[in-house]
């Protein structure tokens, strides 16, 4: 990391700030010293132009469409790798050996049961709790059974800790899932593989043997790979946020389910599903597109563009292939939503209004028409976000726990309320 050097000048006083480069991406100005100096304090609501950390972990350039994992673009780790290969990735800074990776593969599966307790603790929710809400519940309590693995300041508890919230995470999800549903719990199989597995643990039922379809468990593992880190996001700062207090990882990763849930967040796929079902049919296609081309109306495309891409979402590319690809194994073809989602697609791609603002279909458009085929109801998408979100979590909670400079997140304000004022007695205010 280079560094050169910015002035920022007030009046007649000035301050020397740090001008700090990464491998790739913009600088940064360092206003770590600015208060000191000045006496003043730096607005960002959204922390849109602030680096809040230091990372090696994800990478992405927004205007170029691009999306890095350590350097490795998420086209080809999900095109060639598969997602327990990311997670070791994005855990330990390189792609596994294939005796490291059959070693990695073994230990996260060895862990994939949860404590036999969390049986009796999903009967304390109700039958028709949002799974997000059970899944808040459930993750925040693994601190209360897994004692082992809370120091944080214990490399091996550390490790140890990682390796359950990725293993543990599919089973509480399928457990969430059969709950709201009313089935009885599938426990995990450690003959097959994570996808598989996952998918075993949602759609198996006691009185018959399910057949593990291999399409639809690479869709599933392609799905967790591309949702596996996304750099400085809501949910992955707060994580960070979280951990910087010394908090336990599994409460930080509770926290980051939590603010997952927002439908500005992980819920964005349950909203464009909602979207498409608010459409309907292809003939009323018209009417919600001239809504979302007038100022004036408030409805909105959901699944249509993206916060940091201001391009193409690299993502999108390989969900749109793996959509398709599920809903021809499936033979689905005559589904009024699906023929809306195709159509809404189809006008994006090519209407010049989408296009000139790059309105494309975002990795949420594809993956909520994808899970939806699977077989999930909406309510558990954001579920499934969370379980692949998992690793990124605990890789960036990870590297932030082991970076020296680590601080107690403490963000400042603008203070634009009432001044110091003197208390009066209740009998005196008018």
């Amino acid at each position: 990391m280079t560094e050169q050097s910015a002035k920022f000048t007030l009046g007649s006083d000035s301050s020397d700030m740090a001008v700090m480069s990464g491998t790739i991406g913009p600088d940064v100005v360092d206003v770590t010293s600015l208060y000191k100096n000045t006496g003043l304090f730096t607005f960002d609501p959204g922390f849109s132009s602030t680096a809040s950390c230091e990372s090696k972990i994800t990478y992405i350039d927004g205007d170029e469409g691009i999306l890095l994992h350590r350097g490795y673009s998420i086209d080809e780790l999900a095109e060639k790798g598969d997602y327990l290969e990311t997670c070791y990735l994005l855990l330990y800074g390189e792609l596994p050996t294939a005796r490291e990776k059959q070693d990695f593969v073994y230990r996260v599966t060895r862990h994939t049961m949860v404590h036999e307790q969390m049986n009796r603790f999903f009967t304390g929710f109700r039958r028709d709790a949002h799974p997000m809400a059970v899944m808040v519940g459930c993750v925040g309590a693994l601190s209360a059974f897994y004692h082992d693995s809370t120091d944080i300041a214990d490399p091996h508890q550390r490790m140890v800790a990682s390796l359950r919230m990725i293993a543990k995470m599919p089973t509480i999800a399928a457990m969430a899932y059969k709950y709201h549903i009313g089935q009885p719990f599938v426990y995990p199989r450690n003959d097959l593989a994570y996808a598989e597995n996952f998918l075993h643990m949602c759609f198996a039922v006691p009185c018959e043997p399910y057949r593990i379809n291999p399409v639809l468990a690479k869709a599933m593992d392609r799905i967790f790979t591309l949702h596996a880190d996304h750099e400085q996001n809501a949910s992955t700062s707060t994580v960070r946020l979280a951990g910087s207090s010394g908090a336990n990882p599994f409460a930080c990763i509770a926290a980051g389910i939590a603010c997952l849930w927002g439908p500005a967040h992980g819920g964005a796929n349950e909203a464009a599903l909602n979207m498409l079902m608010e459409i309907g049919t292809k003939d009323r296609i018209p009417e919600f597109i001239g809504r979302a081309k007038d100022k004036n109306d408030p409805f909105r495309l959901m699944g249509f563009g993206h916060r940091v891409y201001k391009n193409y979402d690299p993502r999108a590319k390989i969900m749109q292939q793996t959509c398709h690809e599920v809903l021809d194994e499936l033979g689905i073809k005559d589904d009024p939503l699906l023929e809306v989602a195709m159509e809404l697609e189809r006008i994006a791609l090519t209407d010049p209004y989408f296009v000139e603002k790059k309105l494309y279909p975002n990795v949420d458009f594809y993956s909520g028409i994808t899970l939806k085929a699977l077989g999930f109801p909406t309510t558990m998408f954001t579920v499934l976000f969370a379980v692949a979100r998992t690793v990124g979590w605990i890789a960036q909670w990870k590297e932030m726990i082991e970076d020296p400079k680590q601080r107690i997140g403490r963000p400042r304000q603008l203070y634009t309320g009432a001044p110091q004022r003197g208390y009066l007695p209740v009998d005196e205010r008018s």
